[in-house]
């Protein structure tokens, strides 16, 4: 059993790890530099991720990534190369791949179903704000 003080650091991490990545999922983030600006090391991150989050740091950043991917795509007013750009992704080939897994369905098919409509198919924007 934990001690109560390695509980609370640990949520605090993820905390502070998880607001980091819902202001900058655009950028290059990596577990290293979020410890770092968390003052943590790798392994706590990593242990923080997985204790209080029940993911990963990789897993939690595509999460927040494609939910926010899906929002866009369903605006219309994006590109689905614009879109790629924004949330993170280089190359637009390595978006769509990821897009499908998480959603299963490619990003143009996903915006012609859901043009207009509320995005979300895979309900993971609930688990990803908690």
């Amino acid at each position: 059993m934990q001690r109560t003080a390695t509980i609370e650091l640990r949520r605090s991490l993820y905390e502070d790890a998880t607001a980091i990545v819902a202001q900058e999922y655009g950028s290059d983030l990596a577990l290293d530099d979020i410890a770092r600006r968390v003052a943590s090391s790798r392994r706590q991150l990593q242990r923080a991720y997985s204790e209080i989050g029940n993911t990963t740091f990789r897993e939690h950043l595509t999460a927040v990534r494609m939910e926010r991917a899906a929002e866009l795509l369903a605006g219309r007013a994006l590109t689905v190369r614009d879109v790629a750009r924004r949330v993170g992704y280089r190359q637009p080939a390595q978006f769509a791949k990821a897009f499908r897994r998480h959603h299963g369905i490619a990003p143009s098919t996903y915006r012609a179903r859901h043009a207009g409509g509320s995005p979300g198919v895979s309900g993971v924007a609930g688990a990803v704000a908690a």
